[in-house]
């Protein structure tokens, strides 16, 4: 099995979408415009067990395959 390495970031929830998706800018990450990159996230599975809820303005922790991915998941509520 391939070892992979989660990239985990920081960013604050900006919209709640249907299905439990966000989306979510980041706070030191940079699109190619210079602006604050925006991905689509899900909420983790302990989050969804344990029924935390993140609404817009929540700062979060998400976890990312590699910082270039759109995608991710939202494993903490800070």
């Amino acid at each position: 099995m391939p070892d992979i390495r989660a990239v985990k970031v920081d960013g604050v929830i900006e919209e709640a979408l249907p299905g439990l998706l966000f989306r979510v800018k980041l706070f030191n990450e940079k699109n190619e415009a210079g602006e604050p990159k925006v991905i689509l996230a899900h909420m983790g599975g302990k989050m969804k067990m344990y029924r935390i809820r993140v609404v817009p303005g929540d700062r979060v922790t998400v976890e990312m395959p590699s910082i270039k991915d759109e995608r991710g998941r939202i494993i903490r509520r800070l």
